[in-house]
């Protein structure tokens, strides 16, 4: 593709306004071809600017040349603007949009400010550097900020997403003993400890069979309304149980606090201290 492009014939004035007419007004897509062919050395221009980026520049020049056919779309050949002069927006917004979408796996901002400090956060802080030697990162970062019209926040979080690219959690960190670590074995989980697993299992367990014992104490009624209002994963309603058992909301709301004070007074009965109930 660049061979053919550094091939390709320039096209002067003339005979690039009559083809952008034949493009727009009958579709010619021979008339598109050649336009194309002949600005795809824009293409391949604007592409090297954007190398330092880390990506592969045949995927740049890709996507420069998808920029460049919206571009032949959207021409007006009679406002009589050279088409390398429009096309060149669309060029670089095209792949300056698939470094954005490319360059981190974290998503960054997609505003114009964003993008404007994404790409001109190393040569704008280049020349403040040699603006004013010395100078601390905070100073270089409001300088930016103002230039910008972002938060310096936002230049300082920028700049270190710049310094330091992805890294993978399962890239190799050393050998011990024979096996490789990853940067994944070095993160701390939030997982409990295994003792206070096995603590919480076994406190769990002795709660419910305090709960179970003290249920006895109830009658009927009360343990149906305690199950379903309290126990359940999913609580009933006041409505719904006072239709089940053919009594009011307010029958069963006075059944419930009933029911809750006498588990209560059983439950403080067979073990006095109430820390135990909520360790």
């Amino acid at each position: 593709m660049v061979r053919a492009a550094m091939k390709a014939p320039y096209l002067d004035r003339e005979e690039e306004h009559d083809l952008a007419v034949r493009w727009k007004e009958k579709k010619d897509q021979q008339a598109l071809h050649r336009v194309v062919t002949a600005h795809m050395r824009l293409v391949i221009s604007m592409a090297s600017k954007f190398r330092k980026f880390g990506l592969p520049i045949n995927d740049l020049i890709q996507e420069g040349h998808v920029g460049l056919l919206e571009a032949a779309a959207r021409f007006e050949p009679d406002r009589g603007v050279r088409f390398s002069t429009y096309a060149t927006w669309w060029i670089r917004a095209s792949i300056q949009d698939y470094i954005l979408r490319n360059w981190s796996i974290v998503r960054g901002g997609t505003s114009s400010a964003q993008k404007a400090l994404f790409f001109g956060l190393r040569r704008l802080r280049s020349r403040l550097a040699r603006q004013f030697p010395g100078a601390p990162d905070s100073m270089i970062f409001d300088e930016i900020a103002t230039v910008v019209g972002v938060p310096a926040a936002d230049v300082a979080l920028m700049d270190a997403r710049l310094a330091a690219p992805d890294q993978s959690l399962n890239a190799p960190v050393g050998e011990s003993d024979g096996t490789s670590s990853e940067r994944m074995d070095l993160l701390a989980s939030g997982s409990p400890l295994q003792d206070q697993t096995v603590g919480a299992a076994i406190d769990g367990a002795r709660r419910n069979l305090w709960l179970n014992d003290a249920l006895n104490v109830l009658t009927p009624r009360e343990r149906v309304i305690i199950r379903l209002r309290r126990l359940d994963e999913n609580g009933a309603t006041l409505e719904v149980l006072g239709k089940r058992l053919g009594v009011s909301k307010e029958r069963v709301r006075q059944i419930e606090n009933r029911a809750l004070e006498k588990l209560k007074i059983a439950l403080l009965k067979a073990n006095p201290d109430p820390a135990v109930f909520t360790a």
